[in-house]
């Protein structure tokens, strides 16, 4: 592809995400969003995008898509729980090895036009972080079926 900036085919190289066309609709392990990506670089640095990756690629259960909306989801997530990630990264990662964010996402499509997906999908997203690293997490609620494994 040309016009993608080496530091962000370097990146992706690194993660194995291919870069498609961006007439080409993205499958998992694929992005088109090489913009969304270098302006997350550049916004907030390598290493939170690093970080963003890891999260997102590196993780077991995520069909994500990486395209703006997951992306700057996943950003925003990172720069909301920097704390937990810094002091509890293996289960930062353990989390979203469990979180559906695919089928997340695929809701939040629904909402298109209505309300912006990329609030819609990090609210999804975060309200289950809430639940496993928020104050009551170690509350037990046996009517709670997002509690149980």
């Amino acid at each position: 592809m040309k016009d993608v900036p080496s530091h962000v085919q370097r990146l992706c190289d690194e993660f194995s995400v291919r870069i498609v066309h961006k007439h080409r609709y993205p499958g998992p392990g694929e992005t088109r969003a090489i913009a969304t990506i270098d302006r997350i670089w550049r916004r907030f640095g390598e290493d939170h995008i690093r970080l963003v990756f890891t999260t997102l690629v590196e993780t077991a259960n995520n069909k994500i898509l990486l395209d703006e909306v997951g992306l700057w989801m996943a950003s925003d997530m990172v720069r909301k729980c920097q704390p937990i990630i810094e002091d509890r990264a293996g289960e930062w990662l353990d989390l979203w090895d469990e979180i559906p964010a695919g089928d997340l996402q695929f809701v939040a499509q629904e909402l298109r036009g209505h309300v912006s997906q990329r609030a819609a999908l990090g609210g999804m997203i975060y309200e289950r972080i809430y639940r496993r690293f928020g104050p009551f997490a170690d509350q037990l609620d046996l009517f709670d079926d997002l509690r149980r494994k």
